[in-house]
């Protein structure tokens, strides 16, 4: 991605698009990173601003790190930003940042959209300590993420091993994963009242079929997409067909208000 991050303060993010579009906030997870959003936001930053915030979880100080944090992190984001309303996207554990802000923050969410969300159930490194140093270990885990085993680029692959072979970092994506875990959300997920949009790999690994259909049946004012041959990455792996639905639901929200 050519656009370049801004740094003010504890904050570093990206922001394009027109000043008075539409918002939308792109959380990225465990291990993402702005390449992961590339194709939303070439599509989208013509007509939305689109912004991503970096997630501190390798910022943090060690006895601060949780999804709590994270959230937090969101919360004074968006405040310092002036945002009124937003659309908030989160993929993997963003999505699982995504619905606890969007919990507290009702007041603040135009629409919720959630792709192999974290928050239910995942399957990725585990709560365990990565192998560190074992660059195919990593290799394999990674290309797992998507149906496409190619999508995981050497250069994505060595951004992860480099991040689990770090040991201050690996430590903090352990905790990070175990407080994912701790908030699991199934019996608060039905007070989401925003329009929320599922874009679900149909051959999920991480957060499989059964989680979207979950989220699903739990979020009431709700839809469902699935896209084949695809993983945990649909904005990433099919970003054509993401872009497709995902324009078609704010299109159609913008028209309803």
């Amino acid at each position: 991605m050519k656009s370049e991050l801004t740094e003010e303060g504890e904050y570093k993010y990206l922001e394009v698009g027109p000043d008075d579009g539409e918002v939308i906030v792109l959380l990225h997870g465990l291990f993402g990173a702005l390449s992961n959003f590339e194709g939303i936001t070439s599509h989208f930053q013509k007509d939305y601003k689109v912004v991503v915030p970096i997630l501190p979880m390798f910022e943090l100080p060690i006895k601060e790190v949780s999804v709590s944090a994270l959230v937090e992190h969101v919360k004074k984001f968006i405040a310092y930003k002036g945002y009124e309303k937003v659309n908030v996207l989160g993929n993997s554990l963003g999505g699982h940042v995504a619905l606890l802000y969007v919990l507290d923050n009702p007041e603040k969410i135009n629409s919720v959209i959630l792709t192999g969300s974290s928050g239910l159930f995942e399957s990725a490194f585990g709560t365990g300590f990565p192998q560190r140093g074992n660059y195919e270990f990593i290799k394999k885990k990674t290309e797992d993420t998507f149906y496409s085993p190619e999508v995981a680029t050497k250069e994505l692959i060595d951004e992860v091993f480099d991040t689990i072979s770090d040991r201050n970092k690996a430590i903090r994506v352990v905790k990070t994963a175990k407080s994912a875990v701790r908030h699991n959300l199934g019996d608060k997920l039905h007070q989401i009242t925003a329009p929320t949009l599922l874009i679900w790999g149909k051959n999920d690994k991480v957060t499989p079929p059964i989680v979207g259909e979950r989220f699903h049946e739990l979020i009431n004012n709700s839809e469902m997409h699935w896209v084949d041959k695809c993983g945990h990455a649909p904005m990433m792996e099919h970003p054509k067909t993401f872009n497709s639905i995902l324009e078609t639901f704010l299109k159609r929200l913008s028209s309803e208000n």
